[in-house]
Parts: structure tokens; sequence; C-alpha cells
């Protein structure tokens, strides 16, 4: 009850630098739900167009720019499916639920809640104390080193070889250039018929 408190009471501003340092930085509490499964794997992108598909054929129409993926997103579809189906769900995403409440709870993040009652309506709450054990020791991916190692581009190395091997591209090129531009500026000689000598015509 507290923290529906704050979140009525606080600063909007604070409110959303606060989700977005929690969810959009790094990855360990992402909640784009297949990125805990596959990653950035082929995988991945197979999923969530087989979860639109399962999204269209429920006539649930996307009308915001968001992954099909999204736990809010797919919470949204959810509430439009009937007891059982919601149940079956909730299943299948349980192991996600379960980290992602465990690694808030390691940050003392009160939006744990929300993945422990989701896990509560299925009666699966014990499978967070289960999670535990594969948060601890986890190094944070949302610190500005872990970020730049992210992102940061393999410097590209030059060798004497290499060295060797543009400076013999460039030399053949000049010279197939140097061939190209004698050969156009070389006179074409015509034959007329019946002519004894060639007539030069110039290009």
């Amino acid at each position: 009850m507290s923290w529906c408190q704050h979140i009525r009471e606080a600063d909007l501003l604070e409110l959303q630098s606060e989700y977005v340092a929690l969810f959009d930085k790094g990855r360990a509490h992402s909640l784009l739900l297949f990125e805990h499964v596959h990653g950035e794997s082929r995988d991945r992108g197979q999923a969530m167009v087989d979860l639109m598909n399962e999204y269209q054929e429920a006539g649930f129409e996307l009308d915001a720019r968001e992954l099909p993926d999204y736990l809010p997103l797919f919470l949204e579809y959810l509430s439009t499916r009937s007891e059982e189906e919601i149940g079956r769900w909730l299943g299948e995403i349980r192991h996600i639920l379960a980290l992602l409440a465990a690694r808030l709870e390691g940050r003392g993040s009160d939006h744990a809640l929300v993945m422990r009652a989701l896990l509560a309506m299925i009666g699966a709450e014990e499978e967070v104390e289960a999670q535990r054990e594969t948060v601890v020791g986890e190094s944070r991916d949302d610190t500005p080193e872990a970020l730049d190692a992210v992102w940061e581009e393999e410097a590209v190395r030059f060798s004497a070889k290499s060295d060797e091997d543009c400076a013999l591209q460039s030399a053949e090129g000049r010279r197939l250039a140097e061939r190209k531009r004698e050969t156009q500026s070389q006179p074409v000689r015509i034959m007329s018929p019946g002519a004894d000598a060639p007539r030069v015509s110039g290009r």
C-alpha cells in the first residue's frame, strides 16, 4: 500500500526517471519477455512473430509502437482472455516473472511486487526463491562501464601485411586507371568500303 501511495504522490518526472533507470538500462530487468529467453538470436524474432499471430487471431490489435513481448502489453492482452487462458500463459512465463522478481528485490525495488502478484495468481510464488540462486553474484549490467562494454566496437588494427596489401591494391588500381585513360584517348581507325587507306576518326 505504501508503494501505491508513493506512486500517487511522487513527482511524475521522478517516477519516469526511476522507471528508465530500472528497466531501460541493461537487460537484467528488461520487460521484453523473449530477451530473457532468446537474447538476440533469430529464435527471438520467430517467437515474436508467433506471439503477434496469436494477438491477431484473438482480434487484439496493437495501437502502440511496442514489441509484442513487452510485458505490460502482454498483460493487457491477457486481460481480454479467459481465466483458464490467463493461467496457462502466466504458467509459461513464470520462470521469467520469478527471475525479474528476484532481481528487482535484489535492487530493493517495489516493482517486484507486480511480479509476485502475477505469480500468486497461479500459486507459483516459490519460483522466486528458486531464482535467487541464479541472481546471486550477477554483475550489474546497467553501470556506465557495462553499457560502454556492450556498445564498444572492436578497434580496427593495421599490420605490416595489411599495409602492404593496401599499397599493392592502390598501385594496381592506379595502373588500371592509367591503362583505361590511354585506351580511351587512342584514335579509332575506320575503314571505308573500297578505300585503300584507313580514315582516322577521333573519339
